[in-house]
């Protein structure tokens, strides 16, 4: 899989009315690599994933999943998708939804795996008989993370995914990250937690006003910018 090409944007364009949003957006994310996109509110990056996953339509360019158009349902096969605003339905069990999202990702995990999930996520196992509505933004987050998780997809793709996570709760979703990276998974996620991008990713993309600003590994990122943190080099970054 070394040099698979899990995802690739290819000059993608795209504008809502008269604001562009995406302006030449290119970006190839290799099978097997951790890749941060980061960037302000508004910078194009929840705009990516959704022309990515095709909840909206592109005004120019191309997107492929393992060299499959993105157009077509069978390029989102191989897909796991945290959304920004996580909002499971609230009628649901955490057990009925871990179910519900089983069937829909063509894997049903069974009961020791999901045991195993909850332990590595610290969410208490008592939680899988009491409805959605009675969970925390921060223990609704921990499911969504835990069906994405389990779903045993190849690319997973997290928009904030810390969102909602106390600092106990982000330590072990990057702890669990990282043993994804041993098994060859690929993630791409979008953030404004740079401490998580320095952990986590093997490469960051800096997108400010719809273009990428900057594309390497955070420590290349320090030393294009002449940073001591990568706050700063992100600064640094956006406003050149």
């Amino acid at each position: 899989m070394a040099n698979t090409i899990a995802l690739r944007f290819d000059g993608l364009q795209k504008s809502y009315g008269r604001q562009s949003v995406l302006r030449g957006f290119s970006l190839d994310v290799a099978a097997g690599e951790f890749f941060g996109l980061v960037g302000v509110n508004g910078a194009g990056k929840t705009t990516a994933i959704k022309v990515l996953l095709n909840f909206s339509h592109l005004d120019g360019g191309a997107i492929h999943l393992f060299d499959t158009p993105h157009t077509e349902t069978v390029a989102r096969e191989r897909v796991a998708y945290l959304p920004e605003r996580f909002l499971p339905p609230y009628y649901l069990t955490g057990n009925e939804f871990f179910h519900y999202m089983g069937r829909l990702h063509g894997r049903i995990p069974a009961e020791e795996e999901i045991n195993d999930m909850l332990a590595a996520l610290d969410l208490d196992q008592s939680a899988l008989n009491k409805p959605v509505r009675d969970y925390s933004k921060g223990m609704a987050q921990k499911l969504g993370l835990a069906a994405c998780f389990l779903s045993g997809k190849d690319l997973l793709i997290l928009d904030e995914p810390m969102s909602g996570l106390d600092p106990k709760a982000r330590l072990l979703v990057k702890r669990y990250l990282s043993g994804l990276k041993d098994q060859g998974r690929t993630v791409f996620l979008s953030t404004h937690l740079l401490a998580d991008v320095d952990d986590l990713c093997d490469r960051m993309g800096v997108l400010h006003e719809g273009q990428l600003r900057f594309t390497g590994s955070p420590k290349e990122c320090l030393g294009a910018y002449e940073a001591e943190t990568l706050e700063q080099a992100y600064l640094h970054c956006i406003s050149a």
